[in-house]
């Protein structure tokens, strides 16, 4: 059940996220759609509801609970960042807004863009260890909690992993091609001198390395 029921939250989660996007850029009912997002903790919510029902009603710990505390605690760590980047995207294709620049590619800047998503991970990861050190507590001393300390394992792992990934982007930072630089220096100062469609592409570029 717990398993069906994170399949459940996971399809729910992208069925409030495309309806609240609709209804905000397609209808225009912007408090609608602002009520529909605030509908995404609720699936979360239930779903740690049931977890600790099943638990209180004598399941043996398993890794299905494991997983729906990882599920919780990946949700937390980055479902926001994810709701605000599709509502950019939205508003630029259903909407006509300026489309958000992307993440940067090169140097410090990519560096620190991985550090801030790692930090995401962190916080999901103590979420979930968090939760599954309340559930070791309630099932108590006599239960076989095996299965939760193996997921709390997980989630280390998870930030251990995550981390020298990132840690790789500020070690060796990936440099923008040689061109970029050129075409950003040229842009800037003579303009004029640059063929159409090239100072736009520049900048653009010149923005990415920042």
């Amino acid at each position: 059940m717990i398993v069906a029921l994170i399949v459940a939250c996971e399809a729910g989660f992208w069925v409030l996220l495309a309806l609240g996007l609709a209804v905000r850029y397609l209808l225009g009912w912007r408090r609608t759609s602002v009520v529909l997002l605030l509908c995404e903790p609720l699936l979360e919510l239930v779903l740690f509801v049931v977890t600790a029902v099943d638990l209180k009603n004598g399941a043996e710990p398993g890794w299905e609970h494991g997983l729906a505390a990882l599920y919780i605690g990946f949700t937390v760590g980055y479902g926001h960042y994810t709701i605000r980047r599709l509502d950019g995207w939205a508003a630029h294709r259903l909407a006509g807004a300026p489309k958000r620049p992307g993440p940067p590619r090169y140097g410090m800047a990519r560096a620190r863009y991985e550090g801030a998503l790692w930090l995401r991970t962190v916080l999901a990861s103590a979420v979930a260890a968090a939760l599954l050190q309340g559930a070791v507590r309630y099932v108590g001393g006599d239960g076989d909690v095996s299965s939760l300390r193996a997921f709390q394992v997980t989630a280390a792992r998870i930030v251990a992993v995550h981390g020298l990934i990132a840690l790789t982007y500020l070690v060796w930072p990936k440099k923008a091609p040689a061109g970029t630089a050129e075409r950003s220096a040229l842009a800037a100062r003579h303009p004029q001198d640059v063929p159409d469609g090239l100072v736009g592409g520049a900048r653009q570029d010149e923005e990415q390395v920042r």
